[in-house]
């Protein structure tokens, strides 16, 4: 009787296949998101803190594009469109057949009342002390100062502001948790050690505004990465995400008038060429 030889399983040999691409995979989409930021974020940091003090050094909340205010919005808009693509990138790489991404990672609108009150919560617990950080942070000289964009140069500035806002809680949440979190989970990470990675990794990403700011976000990360661990939906941390930088891009002008030796940018030293 001849001897029965192995016999070839497709779903066996795709399923290796998916497990070898997977790690290529979580670099590729890391390299041209976040954690491209997350690399210009550190050598920001380093260059900074080679040059002078930390305190005596800025940098700025959604930078201006063009000196004509029409061709910055434009610009500006651009910028908020290409970098919600990455979001729906990594989106795309997450959905399945029968089996819709967006609802498995929980950016829907099935419990869009919960996910409200547990975003107001999550700004309560953690953009209010994030406010206090940068503050001590800048009392201390080791927060380089912010300089938000202006609320006065044209009337969809503030449109823009939010826009940039949904922007930024939609890339970190959905790529650093409802991303990073099924993929590091496919190729046999822990959960623990998942959270730690994401949060130390959200942390390298902020780190342009100075350690004080860094640590925070690592904070942050671990408490978000705790939360959709356990409620398994990331829409609440973008509704968090989203409602702390609005907070911090439209009012912090208002703080900067309100507490100027610290929100407010120091005044510039003269150059060389003014005094001559």
């Amino acid at each position: 009787m001849p001897r029965t030889l192995g016999v070839f399983d497709p779903g066996i040999e795709q399923d290796a296949f998916r497990r070898r691409r997977l790690p290529w995979e979580i670099a590729l989409v890391l390299l041209v998101s976040v954690g491209q930021s997350a690399i210009y974020s550190v050598v920001a940091f380093v260059r900074a803190a080679t040059r002078a003090p930390i305190s005596q050094q800025q940098t700025q909340l959604n930078p201006s594009r063009s000196d004509e205010p029409f061709w910055d919005a434009v610009y500006q808009f651009l910028g908020i469109f290409f970098s919600l693509a990455l979001v729906a990138l990594a989106i795309y790489l997450l959905w399945e057949p029968a089996d819709n991404a967006l609802r498995r990672i929980g950016l829907d609108f099935r419990r869009f009342g919960s996910d409200v009150l547990r975003g107001l919560a999550l700004v309560a617990l953690i953009g209010v002390p994030g406010i206090g950080v940068y503050a001590v942070g800048r009392l201390l000289g080791q927060s380089i100062t912010v300089v938000p964009a202006p609320l006065d140069s044209s009337w969809w500035v503030i449109a823009l502001l939010v826009l940039a806002a949904l922007r930024a809680g939609l890339t970190e949440e959905v790529i650093f948790l409802g991303y990073l979190f099924d993929r590091l989970r496919r190729i046999g990470w822990s959960w623990t050690t998942i959270i730690v990675a994401t949060a130390l990794l959200r942390g390298s990403y902020h780190l342009y505004q100075g350690w004080p700011s860094a640590l925070g976000n690592v904070v942050m990360g671990l408490v978000f990465g705790w939360c959709y661990r356990r409620w398994g939906r990331v829409m609440p941390l973008v509704v968090a995400h989203t409602l702390i930088d609005v907070i911090a891009f439209v009012g912090y002008p208002l703080a900067a008038a309100w507490w100027p030796g610290v929100f407010a940018p120091p005044s510039p030293s003269p150059s060389p060429s003014a005094t001559s």
